[in-house]
């Protein structure tokens, strides 16, 4: 990926409420277009980074479940 495209969806979302991520989130889901993974790449990468292995674990759990 790359880092422009990191830093350019990190400063479109840096500084927004909960709300306002989450509607990002659904947006790009729910629009169903491929230019928006590598953002959700973004978020997600945010996601892992800030959680311990506990909450890791969690997410992996609901990704595999996810996928069966």
């Amino acid at each position: 990926m790359n880092l422009d495209l990191r830093k350019a969806v990190l400063h479109n979302v840096t500084g927004n409420n909960k709300e306002q991520l989450q509607d990002t989130i659904v947006d790009a889901i729910e629009s169903g277009e491929e230019k928006m993974l590598p953002g959700l790449g973004v978020l997600f990468e945010v996601i892992w980074k800030n959680s311990d292995e506990q909450k890791k674990e969690e997410l992996l759990t609901t990704l595999s479940n996810g996928l069966k």
